[in-house]
């Protein structure tokens, strides 16, 4: 037996996680039938009702300190890149201190390109533009969200997910003019082709997220990781259709990174020098373990403390859901964007954003949240108000009180 061999049979013994499973605890018409359209469009405007009212409270926020709210989602930190490329391509580059080099190469272009798509059929500015883009990928991402959850648990538990997914702290992201609500539409879809068995179209999806966000590789990685094991347990007796969308999942993001890799005339490393530039790199976590050992023995912003607590509940959520035997592409795509984050050094307040995405580890607080309610619908409804009143209060103190980016 090959140490692959040992390491699958282990992991799928301990973890019960199965690769594509048609879950048993839901019915065949709600599991394995084809996604019906009421129930995911409700689902999504529930989303989009939590995002409303998180506005609302955002608008009162920052009229309150005499800031305007459209500007602070549309033109603030990173959303000014994307509709400076948008608007004009790709070249420019800043030094805004002694050491640190911003090239806007560093940003993938797909989030950019629809802005400009945008812009070209509306009268709509950048920023309009940018918040347009964005609102209509996150309500494609409810969509995509509660089609997973719904596929492995129930409609109930999908849209639990959805809701859950825009009362995040960080959910005020969602609402900006940044790249999340993209990356996170085409994986979540892509994810649940991959649940379905559609490879093809599970690996196209994974290749335009592998062009929305650096993290967007997680996604390929999922098909890949799935694709290996279904070969595996089939004895490499699997349709073509299986190979074709692992080899289209990567081509997204392996494709940028070269691009701006020759751009910057070294095309292997030429991205991930634009990324150090900037003061972000890979260190296994090495940076970010510093930074914690800072936080505990300094006065720190508040932001900070926030955002450790935010990772710290990604990891456990994540804990929960391997025990819970969740199937594989949904551990592989939220251990490897929980990687990326945790191992990544530089902009520790970033961090949460990078977990935006990761919708999977929120499957286990849908599933005891759905079972509260039943249970006891008071409880349910106590601890739903409380996830929005904390969304709401951080997402306003986030853009309008701490001036960090985010």
């Amino acid at each position: 037996m090959t140490p692959y061999d040992w390491f699958i049979q282990q992991y799928a013994h301990v973890t019960s996680v199965r690769a594509l499973p048609p879950p048993p605890s839901v019915t065949a018409q709600e599991a394995g039938g084809e996604l019906r359209l009421r129930p995911a469009v409700t689902a999504a405007a529930l989303f989009t009702a939590t995002r409303v009212v998180g506005l609302a409270v955002l608008a009162v926020a920052a009229r309150a300190h005499g800031d305007h709210p459209i500007a602070l989602l549309g033109r603030s930190w990173d959303s000014l890149w994307y509709v400076r490329i948008a608007a004009h391509g790709y070249g420019l580059t800043e030094h805004p201190e002694p050491g640190v080099v911003h090239n806007d190469l560093a940003f993938f272009p797909l989030y950019p390109a629809l802005v400009r798509a945008v812009r070209l059929v509306t009268p709509l500015g950048g920023g309009a533009a940018a918040l347009v883009v964005a609102w209509l990928a996150a309500a494609a991402a409810a969509c995509g969200i509660y089609a997973v959850g719904a596929r492995l648990h129930g409609r109930t538990v999908g849209t639990a997910l959805a809701v859950l997914w825009g009362l995040l702290p960080h959910s005020i992201v969602l609402s900006m003019g940044y790249s999340e609500p993209v990356l996170t539409a085409f994986a979540a879809w892509s994810l649940y082709a991959l649940c379905a068995g559609h490879w093809v179209r599970a690996g196209a999806l994974a290749a335009l997220a592998g062009l929305s966000r650096p993290n967007g590789f997680a996604v390929a990685a999922a098909v890949l990781v799935t694709a290996a094991v279904t070969a595996w347990r089939a004895r490499g007796r699997v349709s073509h259709r299986l190979w074709t969308g692992a080899a289209l999942a990567p081509l997204g993001w392996t494709a940028y990174v070269l691009w701006a890799g020759h751009r910057t005339g070294h095309p292997l490393r030429g991205y991930f020098r634009l990324q150090r530039l900037w003061g972000s790199r890979f260190d296994f976590g090495i940076g970010a373990l510093r930074f914690v050992k800072h936080l505990l023995l300094n006065r720190e912003a508040f932001l900070f403390f926030g955002a450790l607590v935010i990772v710290s509940a990604g990891l456990l959520l994540y804990a929960l859901l391997v025990l819970e035997g969740a199937p594989l592409p949904l551990v592989v795509y939220g251990g490897v964007l929980l990687v990326v984050a945790c191992g990544g050094s530089g902009f520790f307040q970033c961090k949460p954003r990078f977990l935006l995405p990761a919708f999977p580890l929120l499957l286990p607080l849908a599933r005891a949240l759905v079972r509260t309610a039943r249970a006891r619908p008071w409880h349910a409804a106590a601890v739903a108000c409380a996830l929005a009143g904390l969304s709401y209060a951080y997402g306003a103190y986030l853009l309008v009180i701490t001036h960090t980016p985010l």
